[in-house]
């Protein structure tokens, strides 16, 4: 066995058998091992950023990491902007990156680069193995690694010697780090200041917005009379008829201050304090009231779950009643696409059991409503403003759940550059429907224009915000990676086209003239 076998069999024994991968020279042997060990599959992707985005996908809705194959520091290079989605999105990922063998590195060959300096701001854990036979085990490790609470980053970089000598064999994983229990202490000082009836805001993240925390902090809201909310962006949130609703933290500062004002007290459970995405001039960054105090029941990486039960019971509110949504959807619209009419249409349509991947950034903000007594669906965010994750995003969680139908809402400049995925989608029959949203232009970036202070903008500035003049043609796009599509002009042509994508086995696309 050499140690490109040992690692592939070290991963399926891990619990790691899907490998998203764009492979080169350096990974031969971990491709050829694929032949010689069961249990792997492998997808392949036409680029880098398609290959992290679907392993951020694959995890979030797998809850457990999936493998990447990348070739070398330029490959790595190109996978590192959906890496950084992924590890804010605490997503678990094993990157496997090929290399120059040990003893050729010395010779500043083309493709040589610090490996390992391009790939620390992105990752957890990163190690180079040595030798062939410490790949299964530092294999083993990155599994752990990934594994620990959130969820995180670990690259293993594979010199291609490493992989094509002899090795010793599958290495078991080390145990994995539970989740740290939050302090009892903290639960009851939490307790104690929501019985104070002061303005408070309970604001969730991570496990927090799944259906047994959102019941939960229901229970904590209708016991106390608190508001609860779900931070700006989440990797996944439960949503539909029968659950919690909860509405976000607005992403635009002003309507950010406008919600938050008024709170005394803001309780984090598994968010992060509200800031804003950027800094604007004149504007604070601290998106709270300067009089508001912050307070952490827990941490992302600690049981949200446990603690809110807990408070839950501090209160004396396990019993207690909660709201959840009706089951309810808008009338169909009629007339022309409006924002308006798109979210009252894809509320009237989206199925049961939805996984709705979210990058439609301006196009999409005010969906969140009109799909609040949809069926049962889970949305999922790009939670660290890379663009570009969405179709990867949706290629992921379609491997992950092939029995669920993948609903992405997607920008058209986002989508250029990630296009690759949806050829992978092809390859694999995957149940996509992708709305494109075409206005032909970076329309957040005219918002930002002006947000930031940038007056009386000419025609070179605005060229850079504009990308018509040709207008992309993105039936024509999907059809050359093998997915069938259609354009729609009007809300009705809109909802014939999204039924016919719902109703397709495999990927399907509707590009939607705005």
């Amino acid at each position: 066995m050499n140690g490109a076998e040992s690692l592939v069999r070290t991963l399926v024994a891990g619990g790691v058998d899907v490998c998203f991968a764009n492979p080169g020279t350096s990974e031969m042997h971990f491709v050829a091992a694929l032949d010689r060990v069961d249990g792997m599959r492998c997808v392949l992707g036409l680029h880098e950023t398609v290959v992290t985005g679907a392993a951020d996908g694959y995890a979030r809705m797998a809850e457990k990491p999936a493998s990447t194959l990348l070739h070398l520091g330029p490959g790595l290079a190109n996978g590192l902007s959906n890496m950084h989605n992924a590890g804010r999105a605490g997503s678990p990922m094993v990157n496997i990156v090929g290399d120059h063998t040990t003893f050729h590195r010395n010779y500043d060959a083309p493709l040589t680069s610090d490996i390992e300096g391009a790939a620390r701001p992105f990752s957890h854990w990163v190690r180079t193995s040595p030798d062939a036979r410490m790949v299964a085990a530092d294999g083993a490790a990155a599994i752990a690694a990934a594994r620990t609470p959130p969820g995180r980053i670990a690259t293993l970089i594979l010199p291609a010697d490493t992989a094509w000598n002899e090795a010793d064999g599958i290495a078991p994983v080390p145990a994995i780090p539970a989740r740290k229990m939050v302090d009892h202490a903290i639960v009851k000082g939490i307790a104690r200041l929501l019985r104070r009836n002061e303005p408070t805001l309970l604001l969730l993240g991570g496990s927090a917005v799944r259906q047994t925390g959102l019941e939960w902090a229901g229970r904590i809201a209708a016991a106390t009379g608190i508001k609860i909310m779900g931070q700006t962006s989440n990797p996944r949130m439960e949503r539909g008829a029968g659950r919690v609703a909860v509405e976000r933290v607005p992403f635009p500062v002003d309507l950010a201050l406008d919600v938050l004002k008024g709170f005394q007290h803001v309780v984090l459970a598994g968010a992060k304090a509200p800031i804003g995405f950027f800094a604007y001039p004149g504007k604070p960054s601290i998106l709270t009231p300067p009089d508001c105090t912050i307070h952490t029941l827990a941490r992302v990486d600690e049981d949200i779950i446990h603690a809110l039960e807990v408070l839950a019971d501090e209160l004396g509110a396990r019993a207690q009643k909660f709201e959840t949504a009706r089951a309810e959807r808008p009338a169909r619209p009629t007339g022309p696409i409006t924002l308006d009419s798109l979210a009252r249409a894809i509320g009237a349509l989206l199925p049961e059991g939805a996984i709705v991947i979210d990058e439609a950034i301006t196009t999409g903000r005010g969906f969140f409503p009109f799909t609040r007594g949809a069926p049962p669906h889970d949305w999922l965010q790009n939670m660290g403003g890379s663009i570009g994750l969405g179709q990867p995003l949706a290629t992921g969680a379609a491997v992950a759940c092939p029995s669920r139908k993948v609903v992405a809402l997607q920008a058209d400049g986002s989508a250029m550059y990630s296009l690759q995925a949806l050829w992978t989608q092809a390859r694999e029959g995957l149940d996509v429907t992708t709305l494109l949203f075409d206005n032909r232009t970076y329309a957040i970036l005219r918002h930002e224009l002006t947000n930031v202070g940038a007056s009386n903008p000419g025609r070179k500035a605005l060229d850079m915000l504009d990308i018509g003049r040709p207008d992309l043609d993105w039936v024509s796009l999907a059809r050359g990676m093998g997915v069938p599509g259609e354009k729609v002009t009007t809300i009705d042509e809109f909802l014939d086209g999204f039924a016919r994508g719902l109703a397709a086995p495999g990927p399907y696309l509707v590009s939607v003239t705005l």
